[in-house]
């Protein structure tokens, strides 16, 4: 078979559109005798039928209908190509929305994607990041209104295209002075005799932390709960609970808040974070080459 025309194939779905060869010509300013000469030629380049003439108009045949299905597909993709190699072209350009949860923000995001905006070619780009908890990161993701998502790898990311990134290691934050403050790392058992301020019910860290606490048969006493990893560790500082929360976080606050770090020994306290997306072939290119740019710095550690 000879090769496709991408003309031909446009004028044909035009045509099984609008099931009429004179409303197409009357629409793109051709004249039917063109159309219905390229439409001849296309059959004959597959071989068979594909349009039945009726008194009214036209109609595909099964084998336009399946060449219909495919030639959609390919004027799709040919566009897409065509946005893209546009936007090389004069620099890239473009809107991306990231979500990301608080803890994916805190390991190093903003600094990743302050590395790729003063890169050569990607001052057109505007980035913005917001944070959700792990549920908020997934819905918006999949419902489309934000091109890329980061969270905890062990969240439900089912359906989704996802690449490794950083990762984190959970710590137990203890105010000076504390019982356990001299021990040089702690399981998560050894601290639920002790009071806890835990962070919204519905973040990754409060569901791995009450999926843990279950197995062991005991419950997380809390004396509190905060919005963000800031409030928490100023509820520790002032000796009224323990925490559970990334060490690379809270370490810069141990000194001047006067507060101990305490590696967890539990095998799920070490996390890894994923990037995420609906489709990476679907993706506008300035969300492609910010999600290539993230996936590579993690690769780079």
């Amino acid at each position: 078979m000879r090769d496709l025309d991408l003309t031909s194939l446009r004028l044909f779905v035009a045509v099984c559109e609008q099931r009429s060869i004179a409303r197409v010509a009357e629409q793109q300013a051709i004249v039917g005798s063109a159309i219905s000469k390229r439409l001849a030629a296309l059959e004959d380049t597959v071989g068979t039928p594909l349009l039945l003439r009726r008194r009214r108009g036209v109609e595909p045949t099964p084998a336009g209908d399946t060449l219909l299905e495919h030639a959609r597909a390919l004027l799709a993709r040919t566009a897409q190509i065509e946005r893209d190699m546009a936007g090389y072209a004069a620099g890239v350009r473009g809107h991306v929305r990231v979500l990301a949860t608080q803890s994916a923000i805190a390991e190093s995001l903003a600094d990743d994607v302050a590395a790729f905006l003063a890169a050569p070619g990607h001052h057109a780009i505007r980035v913005d990041i917001e944070e959700g908890v792990s549920t908020q990161v997934l819905r918006a993701v999949r419902e489309g209104s934000a091109s890329i998502g980061v969270c905890w790898d062990a969240a439900d990311l089912r359906g989704l295209h996802t690449r490794p990134w950083r990762g984190d290691r959970l710590a137990v934050v203890l105010p000076a002075g504390h019982p356990l403050a001299g021990e040089p790392q702690l399981a998560l058992t050894q601290t639920l005799a002790y009071e806890h301020v835990s962070l919204p019910p519905e973040s990754a860290v409060q569901v791995m932390l009450q999926r843990a606490a279950a197995l062991a048969g005991q419950p997380i006493r809390y004396r509190g709960v905060t919005a963000t990893f800031d409030a928490a560790l100023r509820v520790v500082r002032a000796g009224l609970a323990i925490a559970v929360l990334p060490a690379e976080l809270a370490t810069p606050f141990a000194n001047a808040f006067g507060l101990t770090i305490t590696p967890l020994t539990d095998a799920w306290a070490e996390r890894r974070f994923a990037l995420f997306c609906r489709d990476e072939a679907l993706l506008p290119p300035a969300a492609r080459l910010l999600l290539e740019h993230l996936a590579s710095s993690a690769e780079a550690l």
